[in-house]
């Protein structure tokens, strides 16, 4: 129950008031995110497998189902934020109710396909423990007066040069491999070949980005991908997200403080365009994702989700499960980009090589950073 536990414990700092804002589609309620991962255990679980199991509340498949067509009718998600019922509490019962029944379930003989349901759920709900800290602070970051939490992340400063790694082309193994758990998308080992090509060694820094923005980076067309140029037209996009000029100063938002950049930090809360523009200004370009597993073993990474140049597509031989859960992964394998790594907010066990995470190319509001390939 360590898992659940942490879950609850990021909304430690949080006011009533916190849970139920949804300030864009994008952002779910944290009170939707603590129901949700918990109603996945009730749905696939307990009232699939639990003979004696009586669901908590009739209404709740309906209010906290994501995205799931084969389970039935759900709550739009641009109406999450809509829900002012059930309260906080009463979520906060579900889960301890809940969680009380899995116990007791959990000490019985399980058949293996119990097992992996029941390990997929708890993978799922770190990978929502991650998007409670995005959303958490979207929400904060977007209030006036910049609420703070002690339960931030501290990203060190880099100080090294911006040097390159250099892989000789080839053919190369990509996917996942061994017997521990991955997701169905990192399934399909297959073999790919690549040319040489020099990846850097670490990601970009705001100083760095900040000399892209002085030099005009955001007005001009010829750096960006068309969806890219109307994206930051239409929003009036001068700078990452969380960025504000203060009296000629650019000042960000960082859950624990409202302060100047520091420009030796990395960069972050930048959309695929922005890193794209980016790369373009240096004359460079961003990394394939198989670029990216092929130097993995040689980089430092785990800070920041990097933005690779690779569309979300499936392996050969991807398979998607029957049912439910088969529409975890396989539904969203288009218009959207690989970026590979993991976060400071990102679960231990969830930062491998094969992990393939991915967003629109328009998502500003997770930890993302750049890292850069010279062109072959």
């Amino acid at each position: 129950m360590s898992i659940r536990k942490h879950t609850e414990d990021i909304c430690a700092e949080l006011n009533n008031e916190d849970y139920s804002v949804q300030p864009e589609i994008f952002v779910s309620p944290i009170k939707w995110h603590l129901a949700h991962s918990t109603w996945f255990f009730e749905q696939f679980v307990l009232t699939d497998f639990a003979s004696d199991y009586s669901v908590y509340d009739l209404d709740f498949a309906f209010l906290f189902n994501s995205y799931y067509n084969n389970v039935g009718k759900r709550v739009l998600r641009p109406n999450r934020g809509l829900m002012t019922r059930p309260s906080v509490q009463k979520v906060y019962e579900y889960r301890a109710f809940v969680n009380e029944k899995m116990e007791t379930f959990l000490s019985n003989d399980l058949s293996k396909e119990v097992v992996n349901i029941i390990e997929i759920g708890l993978q799922h709900e770190q990978q929502h423990q991650e998007l409670m800290h995005y959303d958490i602070k979207y929400i904060l970051g977007n209030q006036a007066t910049f609420p703070t939490l002690k339960n931030s992340f501290n990203f060190n400063q880099e100080n090294t040069a911006l040097n390159f790694l250099t892989f000789n082309e080839g053919v190369y193994e990509i996917g996942h491999q061994g017997d521990g758990f991955c997701f169905d998308n990192e399934l399909g080992k297959h073999k790919v070949y690549v040319h040489q090509f020099e990846i850097s060694d670490r990601l970009v820094t705001n100083k760095e980005y900040l000399e892209f923005i002085n030099a005009g980076g955001y007005q001009d067309f010829n750096l960006w991908h068309a969806e890219g140029w109307d994206f930051i037209q239409e929003n009036n996009l001068k700078a990452p997200l969380y960025w504000h000029q203060v009296d000629g100063e650019w000042h960000h938002y960082n859950l624990h403080a409202f302060e100047k950049i520091n420009p030796n930090e990395l960069v972050k809360h930048l959309s695929f365009y922005e890193a794209s523009a980016f790369a373009a200004w240096k004359g460079m370009r961003l990394p394939t994702e198989f670029e990216w597993e092929i130097a993995a073993d040689q980089m430092n990474w785990g800070k920041l989700w990097e933005w690779t140049n690779s569309a979300y597509l499936p392996y050969p031989n991807f398979q998607k499960a029957e049912g439910a859960l088969g529409e975890y992964n396989g539904k969203f394998m288009v218009n959207q980009m690989v970026l590979r790594g993991a976060s400071l907010a990102t679960s231990p066990n969830h930062s491998r090589k094969t992990y393939r995470n991915f967003f629109h190319p328009d998502m500003r509001w997770l930890y993302s950073g750049i890292r850069l390939v010279k062109h072959g």
